[in-house]
C-alpha cells in the first residue's frame, strides 16, 4: 500500500486524519451511481474485492449514546451484539440526520475516520481475518484500504462479533 502524504489526499477529513497519523493506506475512487440500492455492495463490485473485505460504517444509538459500528457489507449489524460489546443494554439505528450532523459525513459516505465528533467505535471481529479491508473515505465513491489493526488503532475501536450474515 502506498503511504499518502498530502494533507488533503482525497480531500476528506478521513484522508487528512490518515495522512496526519502517517498511516499506510490506498485510496480507491470509483464512479458512484446515486440510484444504487447498496453503497457497500457497489463499492465491492467497483473495486473488484469480495464483499467480506468491504466494511460499512453504521451509526447506532446505544442507551442514548451514538456509537459507530463497522461491519462487512455482505452482512448486517447485530444491534444486540453491538450493545453488549460496549456494555449497553439496548441499541437501535441512529436517526440519519443525527448521524450526519455528528459525524460530519452524509449517509453512504460516513467514514469511521476523521469524524467531526469522535464516537466510540466497534469493528466486527471478522476484519482481523484480512490483511486489509476497505471502508468509506468520507464520501460516496471513495474508499480507503488499510489494515484492520490500523483502523482499530486510529478509531480506538473495540473488536467484537457484531455482524451477522
Amino acid at each position: 500500500m502506498a503511504k499518502k502524504k498530502q494533507k488533503n489526499a482525497g480531500g476528506t477529513p478521513a484522508t487528512v486524519a490518515l495522512a496526519a497519523a502517517g498511516t499506510a493506506y490506498t485510496l480507491h475512487a470509483y464512479e458512484h451511481d446515486p440510484a444504487t440500492p447498496s453503497y457497500g455492495e457497489e463499492a465491492a463490485e467497483a473495486l473488484g474485492v469480495t464483499p467480506d473485505r468491504v466494511f460499512k460504517t453504521l451509526v447506532a444509538d446505544v442507551d442514548g449514546e451514538l456509537t459507530v459500528a463497522v461491519v462487512p457489507v455482505a452482512g448486517q449489524l447485530d444491534l444486540k451484539a453491538l450493545a453488549t460489546a460496549v456494555g449497553g443494554k439496548r441499541a437501535a439505528m441512529a436517526d440519519p440526520a443525527a448521524a450526519e450532523r455528528t459525524t460530519g459525513y452524509v449517509r453512504g459516505g460516513i467514514s469511521p475516520l476523521g469524524q467531526r465528533k469522535r464516537l466510540r467505535t466497534v469493528l466486527d471481529s471478522s476484519a482481523s481475518g484480512h490483511t486489509t479491508i476497505c471502508v468509506s473515505a468520507g464520501r460516496r465513491g471513495l474508499e480507503v484500504e488499510l489494515s484492520p489493526a490500523d483502523l482499530a488503532a486510529l478509531t480506538s475501536a473495540v473488536l467484537a462479533p457484531i455482524g451477522r450474515g
